[in-house]
Protein backbone atom coordinates (compact mmCIF):
# COMPACT_ATOMS: atom_id res chain seq x y z
CA UNK A 1 0.00 0.00 0.00
CA UNK A 2 1.65 3.23 -1.05
CA UNK A 3 1.62 6.49 1.52
CA UNK A 4 -0.88 8.28 -0.30
CA UNK A 5 -3.59 5.49 -0.76
CA UNK A 6 -3.39 6.65 3.60
CA UNK A 7 -5.66 9.88 2.46
CA UNK A 8 -8.25 8.13 2.12
CA UNK A 9 -11.83 8.37 4.16
CA UNK A 10 -12.75 5.23 5.65
CA UNK A 11 -15.83 2.98 4.96
CA UNK A 12 -18.59 3.46 7.49
CA UNK A 13 -18.12 -0.41 8.17
CA UNK A 14 -14.14 0.61 8.71
CA UNK A 15 -12.94 -1.64 12.54
CA UNK A 16 -13.98 -0.04 15.70
CA UNK A 17 -10.93 1.64 17.85
CA UNK A 18 -9.58 -0.44 20.43
CA UNK A 19 -11.51 -0.32 23.45
CA UNK A 20 -8.45 0.83 25.99
CA UNK A 21 -8.10 3.75 22.91
CA UNK A 22 -8.36 6.99 24.88
CA UNK A 23 -9.70 9.84 22.77
CA UNK A 24 -8.75 13.25 24.39
CA UNK A 25 -8.21 16.80 23.65
CA UNK A 26 -5.63 18.97 24.77
CA UNK A 27 -4.95 22.62 25.86
CA UNK A 28 -2.01 24.78 26.84
CA UNK A 29 -1.74 27.22 30.21
CA UNK A 30 -0.86 30.01 28.21
CA UNK A 31 -2.99 29.68 25.45
CA UNK A 32 -6.60 29.27 27.56
CA UNK A 33 -5.88 30.21 31.05
CA UNK A 34 -5.69 33.62 31.64
CA UNK A 35 -5.45 35.49 35.12
CA UNK A 36 -1.80 35.98 34.21
CA UNK A 37 -1.64 38.43 36.93
CA UNK A 38 -3.67 36.74 39.54
CA UNK A 39 -2.72 34.22 42.58
CA UNK A 40 0.84 34.73 42.67
CA UNK A 41 1.74 33.79 39.17
CA UNK A 42 4.96 35.19 37.93
CA UNK A 43 4.97 36.29 34.34
CA UNK A 44 6.61 34.05 31.70
CA UNK A 45 8.22 34.65 28.37
CA UNK A 46 5.11 34.73 26.27
CA UNK A 47 4.10 37.97 28.38
CA UNK A 48 7.31 39.52 28.16
CA UNK A 49 6.93 38.59 24.53
CA UNK A 50 3.31 39.00 23.18
CA UNK A 51 3.30 42.58 25.63
CA UNK A 52 5.88 43.32 23.05
CA UNK A 53 4.66 45.78 20.14
CA UNK A 54 4.71 43.96 16.89
CA UNK A 55 5.37 40.40 18.16
CA UNK A 56 2.11 38.62 18.40
CA UNK A 57 -0.86 40.07 15.53
CA UNK A 58 -3.30 42.41 16.31
CA UNK A 59 -0.98 43.15 19.91
CA UNK A 60 -3.10 40.13 21.05
CA UNK A 61 -1.84 38.62 24.36
CA UNK A 62 -2.92 35.79 26.93
CA UNK A 63 -3.81 37.92 29.47
CA UNK A 64 -7.55 37.21 29.90
CA UNK A 65 -7.31 34.22 26.53
CA UNK A 66 -10.51 31.79 27.38
CA UNK A 67 -10.47 32.26 31.30
CA UNK A 68 -10.39 28.75 31.68
CA UNK A 69 -8.45 29.91 35.50
CA UNK A 70 -12.09 30.85 36.38
CA UNK A 71 -14.17 28.97 34.46
CA UNK A 72 -12.36 25.44 35.76
CA UNK A 73 -15.69 23.89 36.74
CA UNK A 74 -18.03 24.77 33.84
CA UNK A 75 -15.14 23.85 31.49
CA UNK A 76 -14.54 20.58 33.31
CA UNK A 77 -18.40 20.10 33.03
CA UNK A 78 -17.80 20.77 29.36
CA UNK A 79 -15.61 17.90 29.09
CA UNK A 80 -17.39 15.37 30.56
CA UNK A 81 -20.38 16.45 28.31
CA UNK A 82 -18.52 15.71 25.48
CA UNK A 83 -17.64 12.23 26.53
CA UNK A 84 -13.80 12.52 26.69
CA UNK A 85 -11.65 9.71 27.59
CA UNK A 86 -8.74 12.00 28.38
CA UNK A 87 -7.43 15.76 28.42
CA UNK A 88 -3.99 17.04 28.05
CA UNK A 89 -2.99 20.32 29.92
CA UNK A 90 -0.18 22.04 30.92
CA UNK A 91 1.08 23.26 33.80
CA UNK A 92 2.58 26.56 34.17
CA UNK A 93 5.74 27.14 35.91
CA UNK A 94 5.51 30.57 36.70
CA UNK A 95 2.17 29.68 38.47
CA UNK A 96 4.09 27.09 40.53
CA UNK A 97 7.54 28.76 40.88
CA UNK A 98 6.82 32.65 40.35
CA UNK A 99 10.49 33.14 39.47
CA UNK A 100 11.16 29.40 38.33
CA UNK A 101 13.24 28.83 41.54
CA UNK A 102 12.39 29.33 44.98
CA UNK A 103 9.60 29.58 47.13
CA UNK A 104 6.22 27.50 45.81
CA UNK A 105 3.22 29.61 44.75
CA UNK A 106 0.95 27.07 46.56
CA UNK A 107 -2.07 28.71 45.27
CA UNK A 108 -0.67 27.93 41.52
CA UNK A 109 -0.56 24.13 42.91
CA UNK A 110 -3.92 24.05 44.02
CA UNK A 111 -6.16 25.11 40.23
CA UNK A 112 -4.41 22.09 39.14
CA UNK A 113 -4.98 20.00 42.11
CA UNK A 114 -8.58 20.90 41.57
CA UNK A 115 -8.56 20.14 37.96
CA UNK A 116 -6.95 16.87 38.03
CA UNK A 117 -9.47 16.09 40.97
CA UNK A 118 -12.28 17.38 38.32
CA UNK A 119 -11.26 15.22 35.62
CA UNK A 120 -10.63 11.81 37.99
CA UNK A 121 -14.21 12.71 39.30
CA UNK A 122 -16.19 13.22 36.09
CA UNK A 123 -13.91 10.00 34.56
CA UNK A 124 -11.68 11.86 32.54
CA UNK A 125 -8.33 10.87 32.63
CA UNK A 126 -5.59 13.79 33.04
CA UNK A 127 -2.18 14.20 31.52
CA UNK A 128 0.02 17.16 32.15
CA UNK A 129 2.81 18.05 30.35
CA UNK A 130 5.02 19.76 32.30
CA UNK A 131 6.31 22.33 29.88
CA UNK A 132 4.29 23.67 26.73
CA UNK A 133 6.63 27.07 26.22
CA UNK A 134 5.83 29.37 29.62
CA UNK A 135 9.56 29.44 30.70
CA UNK A 136 9.29 31.97 33.56
CA UNK A 137 10.77 35.10 32.91
CA UNK A 138 13.33 35.54 35.55
CA UNK A 139 15.08 32.52 34.20
CA UNK A 140 15.35 34.08 30.60
CA UNK A 141 16.91 36.68 32.27
CA UNK A 142 19.23 34.40 33.72
CA UNK A 143 20.32 33.25 30.75
CA UNK A 144 17.07 31.11 29.97
CA UNK A 145 17.23 27.57 27.42
CA UNK A 146 20.66 28.84 26.65
CA UNK A 147 21.95 27.94 30.42
CA UNK A 148 22.21 24.91 31.54
CA UNK A 149 21.54 25.93 34.89
CA UNK A 150 17.61 26.42 33.32
CA UNK A 151 18.15 22.57 32.87
CA UNK A 152 18.46 21.81 36.61
CA UNK A 153 15.61 24.38 37.50
CA UNK A 154 13.35 22.50 35.23
CA UNK A 155 14.25 19.26 37.11
CA UNK A 156 13.47 21.27 40.19
CA UNK A 157 10.42 22.14 39.01
CA UNK A 158 9.77 18.87 37.78
CA UNK A 159 9.75 17.46 41.79
CA UNK A 160 7.61 19.79 43.20
CA UNK A 161 4.95 19.06 40.77
CA UNK A 162 5.46 15.38 41.27
CA UNK A 163 5.26 15.57 45.16
CA UNK A 164 2.12 17.49 45.05
CA UNK A 165 0.27 16.00 42.31
CA UNK A 166 1.64 12.57 41.79
CA UNK A 167 -1.04 11.18 43.83
CA UNK A 168 -3.60 12.55 41.38
CA UNK A 169 -1.88 12.26 37.81
CA UNK A 170 -0.58 8.85 36.08
CA UNK A 171 0.36 10.09 32.73
CA UNK A 172 3.43 13.06 32.07
CA UNK A 173 4.88 14.25 29.40
CA UNK A 174 8.24 16.47 30.33
CA UNK A 175 7.76 18.58 27.25
CA UNK A 176 5.62 20.20 24.28
CA UNK A 177 7.69 20.62 20.68
CA UNK A 178 11.32 21.29 22.17
CA UNK A 179 11.93 22.12 18.28
CA UNK A 180 9.68 25.08 18.53
CA UNK A 181 11.49 26.18 22.35
CA UNK A 182 14.60 25.81 20.77
CA UNK A 183 14.32 27.21 17.00
CA UNK A 184 11.43 29.22 16.74
CA UNK A 185 12.30 30.93 20.13
CA UNK A 186 16.20 31.03 19.58
CA UNK A 187 16.45 30.82 16.17
CA UNK A 188 14.08 32.60 13.96
CA UNK A 189 12.75 34.48 16.49
CA UNK A 190 9.26 34.51 15.72
CA UNK A 191 8.26 32.70 19.24
CA UNK A 192 9.25 33.69 22.74
CA UNK A 193 12.04 34.91 23.75
CA UNK A 194 12.24 35.98 20.43
CA UNK A 195 15.98 35.32 20.07
CA UNK A 196 17.60 34.91 16.26
CA UNK A 197 21.11 33.08 16.89
CA UNK A 198 21.54 29.92 15.60
CA UNK A 199 24.41 29.35 18.28
CA UNK A 200 21.63 29.46 21.24
CA UNK A 201 19.53 27.68 19.79
CA UNK A 202 21.54 24.58 19.46
CA UNK A 203 22.19 25.45 23.09
CA UNK A 204 18.75 25.82 23.70
CA UNK A 205 18.02 22.17 21.84
CA UNK A 206 20.59 20.32 24.57
CA UNK A 207 19.13 22.06 27.38
CA UNK A 208 15.93 21.51 26.96
CA UNK A 209 16.91 17.59 25.97
CA UNK A 210 18.99 17.81 29.17
CA UNK A 211 15.91 19.23 31.17
CA UNK A 212 13.54 16.70 29.83
CA UNK A 213 16.01 13.94 31.42
CA UNK A 214 16.63 15.50 35.04
CA UNK A 215 12.95 15.78 34.88
CA UNK A 216 12.29 12.02 34.57
CA UNK A 217 14.60 11.41 37.03
CA UNK A 218 13.03 13.76 39.62
CA UNK A 219 9.57 12.60 38.60
CA UNK A 220 9.97 8.53 38.99
CA UNK A 221 12.33 9.63 42.49
CA UNK A 222 8.38 10.82 43.15
CA UNK A 223 5.29 9.66 42.14
CA UNK A 224 3.63 6.09 42.25
CA UNK A 225 5.98 3.63 40.21
CA UNK A 226 2.75 2.78 37.93
CA UNK A 227 2.75 6.21 36.65
CA UNK A 228 3.98 6.64 32.80
CA UNK A 229 6.06 9.00 30.72
CA UNK A 230 6.45 10.32 27.94
CA UNK A 231 7.40 13.46 25.53
CA UNK A 232 5.53 15.03 22.67
CA UNK A 233 7.57 15.90 19.94
CA UNK A 234 6.60 17.91 16.59
CA UNK A 235 8.14 15.47 14.25
CA UNK A 236 8.02 16.31 11.11
CA UNK A 237 7.65 14.15 7.59
CA UNK A 238 10.28 16.05 5.17
CA UNK A 239 9.78 14.90 1.33
CA UNK A 240 12.29 15.23 -1.27
CA UNK A 241 11.40 17.28 -4.35
CA UNK A 242 13.45 15.96 -6.70
CA UNK A 243 15.19 12.44 -5.77
CA UNK A 244 18.80 14.13 -5.91
CA UNK A 245 17.02 16.15 -2.75
CA UNK A 246 17.41 13.32 -0.55
CA UNK A 247 20.62 15.06 1.42
CA UNK A 248 17.71 18.13 1.95
CA UNK A 249 16.08 15.60 3.60
CA UNK A 250 18.43 14.49 5.71
CA UNK A 251 19.51 17.53 6.74
CA UNK A 252 15.83 18.88 8.03
CA UNK A 253 15.57 15.54 9.66
CA UNK A 254 18.33 15.76 11.92
CA UNK A 255 17.63 19.32 13.04
CA UNK A 256 13.80 18.69 12.94
CA UNK A 257 13.70 15.28 14.44
CA UNK A 258 16.86 13.14 15.18
CA UNK A 259 18.40 16.55 17.31
CA UNK A 260 15.29 15.66 20.03
CA UNK A 261 14.89 11.40 19.21
CA UNK A 262 18.71 10.89 19.00
CA UNK A 263 19.40 11.50 22.93
CA UNK A 264 16.51 11.05 24.02
CA UNK A 265 15.90 7.51 22.24
CA UNK A 266 18.91 6.50 21.35
CA UNK A 267 21.31 7.90 23.74
CA UNK A 268 23.79 10.09 21.36
CA UNK A 269 23.23 13.06 19.02
CA UNK A 270 23.69 12.17 15.16
CA UNK A 271 27.12 12.23 13.49
CA UNK A 272 25.60 13.86 10.41
CA UNK A 273 23.87 16.63 12.64
CA UNK A 274 26.91 17.32 14.62
CA UNK A 275 28.98 17.16 11.04
CA UNK A 276 26.03 19.58 9.49
CA UNK A 277 26.05 22.02 12.40
CA UNK A 278 30.01 22.14 12.72
CA UNK A 279 30.96 25.84 11.44
CA UNK A 280 27.69 27.12 13.78
CA UNK A 281 28.98 25.51 17.04
CA UNK A 282 31.63 22.89 18.28
CA UNK A 283 29.05 21.33 20.34
CA UNK A 284 31.12 21.69 23.47
CA UNK A 285 27.82 22.28 25.67
CA UNK A 286 27.47 18.94 25.90
CA UNK A 287 29.39 17.70 28.98
CA UNK A 288 30.19 14.55 30.24
CA UNK A 289 26.98 12.88 31.39
CA UNK A 290 24.53 14.38 29.96
CA UNK A 291 23.94 12.01 27.42
CA UNK A 292 23.26 9.22 29.35
CA UNK A 293 21.37 11.79 32.04
CA UNK A 294 18.87 12.27 28.63
CA UNK A 295 18.08 8.65 27.64
CA UNK A 296 15.80 7.83 30.15
CA UNK A 297 13.37 5.33 29.51
CA UNK A 298 9.63 5.98 28.41
CA UNK A 299 6.25 4.48 28.61
CA UNK A 300 5.43 6.39 25.39
CA UNK A 301 6.22 8.82 22.48
CA UNK A 302 3.92 11.77 22.08
CA UNK A 303 3.34 12.53 18.19
CA UNK A 304 2.23 16.23 17.41
CA UNK A 305 1.32 16.76 13.66
CA UNK A 306 -0.32 19.11 11.14
CA UNK A 307 1.06 18.92 7.96
CA UNK A 308 4.62 17.82 5.73
CA UNK A 309 7.17 19.81 4.27
CA UNK A 310 8.69 19.51 0.62
CA UNK A 311 12.41 20.44 0.42
CA UNK A 312 15.42 20.74 -2.09
CA UNK A 313 18.53 22.22 -2.56
CA UNK A 314 18.55 25.87 -3.00
CA UNK A 315 20.01 26.77 -6.83
CA UNK A 316 20.50 30.64 -5.36
CA UNK A 317 17.40 31.45 -7.40
CA UNK A 318 14.26 33.10 -5.56
CA UNK A 319 13.49 33.08 -1.67
CA UNK A 320 14.59 29.87 0.68
CA UNK A 321 11.36 30.14 1.96
CA UNK A 322 12.83 29.16 5.28
CA UNK A 323 10.10 29.57 7.55
CA UNK A 324 8.52 26.13 6.66
CA UNK A 325 4.70 27.26 7.60
CA UNK A 326 6.07 29.25 10.35
CA UNK A 327 5.44 32.87 10.49
CA UNK A 328 7.54 35.34 8.38
CA UNK A 329 11.57 36.24 9.65
CA UNK A 330 14.30 36.78 8.03
CA UNK A 331 16.36 34.47 10.29
CA UNK A 332 16.31 31.22 9.21
CA UNK A 333 15.18 28.61 12.21
CA UNK A 334 17.14 25.69 10.38
CA UNK A 335 21.09 26.46 11.45
CA UNK A 336 23.33 24.80 9.50
CA UNK A 337 20.90 24.05 6.24
CA UNK A 338 21.05 27.31 4.43
CA UNK A 339 21.14 25.82 1.51
CA UNK A 340 17.63 23.93 2.11
CA UNK A 341 14.55 24.97 0.41
CA UNK A 342 11.25 24.53 1.36
CA UNK A 343 8.68 24.84 -1.16
CA UNK A 344 5.10 24.66 -1.27
CA UNK A 345 2.62 22.07 -1.00
CA UNK A 346 -0.14 21.19 -2.85
CA UNK A 347 -3.50 21.95 -1.30
CA UNK A 348 -5.97 21.89 0.46
CA UNK A 349 -4.89 24.13 3.11
CA UNK A 350 -6.20 24.81 6.77
CA UNK A 351 -6.40 28.33 7.91
CA UNK A 352 -2.90 28.37 8.85
CA UNK A 353 -1.30 27.80 4.85
CA UNK A 354 -0.74 24.36 6.20
CA UNK A 355 -1.08 21.61 3.86
CA UNK A 356 -3.80 19.00 4.53
CA UNK A 357 -1.75 15.42 3.88
CA UNK A 358 -3.09 12.64 6.78
CA UNK A 359 -0.29 9.89 4.84
CA UNK A 360 2.47 12.42 7.22
CA UNK A 361 1.27 11.15 10.28
CA UNK A 362 0.93 7.54 8.75
CA UNK A 363 4.51 8.19 7.78
CA UNK A 364 5.99 9.25 11.69
CA UNK A 365 3.91 6.50 13.50
CA UNK A 366 5.37 3.89 11.12
CA UNK A 367 8.71 5.00 11.49
CA UNK A 368 8.39 5.66 15.36
CA UNK A 369 7.28 2.27 15.61
CA UNK A 370 9.68 0.69 13.90
CA UNK A 371 12.81 2.59 15.46
CA UNK A 372 11.24 2.02 18.87
CA UNK A 373 9.54 -1.52 19.21
CA UNK A 374 8.31 -1.86 22.36
CA UNK A 375 7.17 1.75 23.28
CA UNK A 376 3.92 3.08 23.00
CA UNK A 377 2.99 5.93 20.84
CA UNK A 378 0.25 8.36 21.09
CA UNK A 379 -1.05 11.57 19.00
CA UNK A 380 -0.99 13.98 21.13
CA UNK A 381 -1.87 16.88 19.19
CA UNK A 382 -3.74 17.11 15.62
CA UNK A 383 -6.08 19.61 14.89
CA UNK A 384 -6.95 22.05 11.98
CA UNK A 385 -7.78 26.10 12.08
CA UNK A 386 -10.29 26.97 10.14
CA UNK A 387 -12.30 30.76 9.68
CA UNK A 388 -15.12 29.19 11.68
CA UNK A 389 -18.59 31.48 11.60
CA UNK A 390 -21.26 31.33 14.12
CA UNK A 391 -24.38 30.47 11.68
CA UNK A 392 -27.96 32.43 12.60
CA UNK A 393 -28.94 29.25 14.11
CA UNK A 394 -26.07 29.75 16.53
CA UNK A 395 -24.27 26.83 15.62
CA UNK A 396 -20.60 26.55 14.04
CA UNK A 397 -20.77 24.22 11.18
CA UNK A 398 -17.50 23.35 10.57
CA UNK A 399 -17.07 20.13 7.81
CA UNK A 400 -13.55 21.10 6.93
CA UNK A 401 -12.80 20.34 9.98
CA UNK A 402 -14.57 16.76 10.50
CA UNK A 403 -12.90 16.25 7.68
CA UNK A 404 -9.44 16.83 8.58
CA UNK A 405 -9.89 15.04 12.28
CA UNK A 406 -12.02 11.98 10.38
CA UNK A 407 -8.89 11.72 7.65
CA UNK A 408 -6.22 11.84 9.89
CA UNK A 409 -7.98 9.48 12.35
CA UNK A 410 -8.62 6.59 9.58
CA UNK A 411 -4.58 6.52 9.58
CA UNK A 412 -4.48 6.01 13.06
CA UNK A 413 -6.83 2.82 12.66
CA UNK A 414 -4.88 1.69 9.90
CA UNK A 415 -1.58 1.76 11.81
CA UNK A 416 -2.85 -0.02 14.91
CA UNK A 417 -4.27 -2.45 11.84
CA UNK A 418 -0.54 -2.53 10.88
CA UNK A 419 0.73 -3.37 14.61
CA UNK A 420 1.61 0.21 16.25
CA UNK A 421 0.64 0.51 19.51
CA UNK A 422 -1.02 3.58 19.43
CA UNK A 423 -3.22 4.10 22.89
CA UNK A 424 -4.60 7.66 21.96
CA UNK A 425 -5.49 10.53 20.25
CA UNK A 426 -5.64 14.47 21.66
CA UNK A 427 -7.84 16.72 19.31
CA UNK A 428 -6.26 20.06 18.94
CA UNK A 429 -7.19 21.76 20.82
CA UNK A 430 -10.44 21.87 23.15
CA UNK A 431 -10.97 25.24 22.48
CA UNK A 432 -10.43 28.16 20.56
CA UNK A 433 -7.34 30.05 22.14
CA UNK A 434 -4.41 32.14 22.01
CA UNK A 435 -2.55 31.12 18.87
CA UNK A 436 0.96 32.28 19.75
CA UNK A 437 2.18 35.00 17.51
CA UNK A 438 -1.12 34.84 15.32
CA UNK A 439 -2.87 35.78 18.42
CA UNK A 440 -6.72 35.31 18.42
CA UNK A 441 -7.13 34.91 14.89
CA UNK A 442 -6.47 31.34 14.04
CA UNK A 443 -9.25 28.84 15.25
CA UNK A 444 -8.20 25.10 16.33
CA UNK A 445 -10.84 24.23 18.46
CA UNK A 446 -13.74 21.89 19.29
CA UNK A 447 -15.41 24.53 21.06
CA UNK A 448 -15.64 27.67 19.72
CA UNK A 449 -14.47 31.07 22.18
CA UNK A 450 -16.50 34.21 21.61
CA UNK A 451 -13.91 36.06 22.50
CA UNK A 452 -16.00 39.40 23.93
CA UNK A 453 -18.33 37.61 26.20
CA UNK A 454 -16.00 34.40 26.81
CA UNK A 455 -19.26 31.97 25.50
CA UNK A 456 -18.47 28.38 25.13
CA UNK A 457 -20.52 26.74 21.84
CA UNK A 458 -19.50 23.05 20.88
CA UNK A 459 -18.67 23.21 17.46
CA UNK A 460 -20.34 20.21 15.02
CA UNK A 461 -16.38 18.84 15.09
CA UNK A 462 -17.23 18.50 18.73
CA UNK A 463 -20.24 16.24 18.58
CA UNK A 464 -18.93 14.37 15.64
CA UNK A 465 -15.65 13.57 18.02
CA UNK A 466 -18.06 13.64 21.15
CA UNK A 467 -20.68 10.39 19.23
CA UNK A 468 -16.78 8.75 17.92
CA UNK A 469 -15.76 8.69 21.87
CA UNK A 470 -18.72 7.34 22.95
CA UNK A 471 -19.36 4.77 20.03
CA UNK A 472 -15.43 4.00 19.19
CA UNK A 473 -16.59 3.55 15.45
CA UNK A 474 -14.92 6.14 12.76
CA UNK A 475 -17.60 6.14 9.80
CA UNK A 476 -17.58 7.15 6.53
Amino acid sequence: MTASSHDTRPAASAAAFPDHFLFGSATAAYQIEGAAHEDGRGPSIWDTFSHTPGRVLHGDTGDVACDHYHRLDADLDLMARLGLDAYRFSISWPRILPTGRGAVNQRGLDFYRRLADGLRDRGITPLATLYHWDLPQALQDAGGWGSRDTSAAFADYAGIVGDALGDRIGMWTTLNEPWCSAFLGHASGVHAPGITDPVIALRAAHHLNLAHGLALQALRERVPSTSEFSVSLNLQAVRPDRPEDADAVRRIDALANRVFTGPMLAGAYPEDLLADTASVTDWSFVQDGDLAAIHQPLDAIGINFYSTSRVREWDGVGASNHSAGHNDSSASPWPGADSVQFLPQPGPYTDMGWNIDPSGLYELIMRMHRENPGTALMITENGAAFPDIVSADGRIHDPERIDYLRRHLAVVLQTIAEGADVRGYYAWSLMDNFEWAYGYDKRFGLVHIDFDTLERTPKDSALWYSRLARTRMLEG
